[in-house]
């Protein structure tokens, strides 16, 4: 607790993360922040295409409309999950799953 006692001023981001640390449910709060960034971090053509987002332990399981964005975000599916886990500071995402 001492940590929030400072005379000091922090960042936001930087206390943000240090309360962010202390969470029990830490993980499952950043699953949450992910699910939530899709739309923008994909942009709206693929957004469009995947529904039925999910997670399995540390795989990111979601469904498209059509094969070939299949093949597309296949293919995207490392990017996707660096710019992800970036955003929320940590690997949250190891793999991501594609299907039809």
């Amino acid at each position: 607790m001492s940590r929030y006692r400072t005379n000091t001023p922090k960042p936001l981001k930087e206390l943000v993360k240090d309360f962010l640390d202390d969470v029990p449910y830490r993980k499952r709060l950043k699953r949450g922040m992910i699910l939530s960034l899709w739309d923008e971090t994909v942009g709206e053509n693929i957004a469009q295409q995947t529904e039925n987002l999910r997670f399995e332990n540390s795989k990111l399981i979601l469904n498209v409309k059509n094969p070939a964005w299949r093949h597309e975000i296949h293919m995207k599916r490392f990017s996707i999950a660096k710019k992800l886990n970036d955003q929320v500071g940590e690997k949250i995402i190891k793999e991501i799953i594609v299907r039809s």
